[in-house]
């Protein structure tokens, strides 16, 4: 039975994981899926890619590292990527998966000219979102948890920008008949954004930013966490 692969690319600071869970396990709820059509692969501890023909979904998590630092297991994910389109294998790539999809197809990723976004956000959708399969039933414009220093800088050829804001241009962009990259958190609820601009802060407090206006801004996002159910129809197709 083909299952949807939540391909791991690291874990969350350790002050959350006890309290709060990781990362794959913030995607699953997210996903709300029955927990044997799902499996877990650990890339950024060795943990083996699947075959295209396994898959019925792929959802590549966020990380600490980043792209361009090319680790050994980021490559490899990078490379296992195209495979995955040419079969029209549902993607869904989030924050760091989201620059890898970028990159693996021809796009470019680095540090962002204006620093790091962090908190709740508002993404804006353009015209090309309508009648996108992963945006159905998001309003055009919605709030979202967001924390990156890297971002795609130029999306790859023949992508289709779907939406973004005044700080990231490309926070949503597909290619292909079945491939999604998302800049921001569909997956982090209120309480995982929060823990994050408090483990940022002191980096957040030397930039200049006002912390405690972060953590009062953040809000529950229920819109951009449909996104992720949306995808979970759309690889429940391939099953």
């Amino acid at each position: 039975m083909k299952k949807l692969f939540i391909i791991k690319a690291g874990s969350t600071f350790d002050s959350l994981l006890e309290p709060l869970g990781d990362f794959e396990e913030w995607v699953e709820k997210g996903l709300c899926m029955p927990p044997m059509r799902i499996q877990v692969v650990d890339a950024a501890r060795g943990g083996q890619l699947p075959g295209a023909d396994l898959c019925s979904g792929v959802v590549v998590t966020g990380s600490h590292a980043m792209v361009t630092d090319d680790l050994p297991w980021s490559l490899g994910i990078e490379r296992w990527i195209p495979g995955l389109l040419n079969e029209a294998v549902p993607f869904l790539g989030i924050c760091y998966g989201h620059q890898l999809l970028g990159r693996a197809t021809g796009g470019t990723v680095g540090y962002h000219p204006l620093g790091r976004e962090v908190g709740t956000v508002t993404v804006d959708l353009n015209d090309e979102a309508n009648g996108d399969e992963l945006f159905r039933g998001i309003p055009k414009c919605f709030h979202a948890h967001a924390t990156h220093a890297q971002s795609v800088l130029q999306l790859p050829p023949g992508s289709v920008l779907l939406g973004g804001n005044g700080h990231e241009a490309h926070h949503a962009f597909r290619i292909g008949r079945c491939a999604w990259g998302v800049q921001f958190h569909p997956e982090y609820t209120a309480a995982v954004m929060r823990g994050y601009i408090e483990e940022q802060r002191r980096g957040l407090e030397a930039a200049g930013k006002d912390v405690e206006g972060m953590i009062a801004g953040v809000v529950e996002c229920p819109d951009a966490a449909t996104l992720l159910r949306n995808f979970a129809s759309l690889a429940s197709r391939a099953f």
